[in-house]
């Protein structure tokens, strides 16, 4: 059961837009959960040259299957020109939490 959940992963510029995209999410049963990590500092190459920025970091749960329709809201709600968008399986998980995850997402 636990491969077909995943943690996606999305970096916004605040946490008003943290919270704003998570809610949206949740409301539409696509995420079961968002974890919002205040402040992250991040170093990146845009454009050619290496950047650093204070950002959020949103952690969410939700089905494999429902990662087209999450990457898509994220973009659509984001500010960034190109925003982070990457999932991670949930290689173990304990039962309940599973049934949970199962129980409460969008099928």
């Amino acid at each position: 059961m636990t491969k077909d959940f995943i943690v996606v992963i999305v970096t916004t510029k605040d946490r008003v837009e943290a919270e704003k995209i998570s809610r949206a999410l949740l409301e539409m049963h696509l995420i079961v959960c968002a974890n919002i990590l205040g402040e992250v500092a991040s170093c990146f190459f845009w454009q050619g040259k290496i950047e650093a920025a204070d950002e959020c970091l949103i952690l969410m749960k939700t089905r494999r299957s429902l990662f087209t329709e999450v990457a898509q809201k994220v973009k659509e709600l984001h500010s960034y020109e190109v925003p982070e968008i990457i999932a991670l399986p949930i290689v173990e998980g304990s039962a309940n939490y599973l049934a949970w995850l199962k129980d409460t997402l969008k099928t």
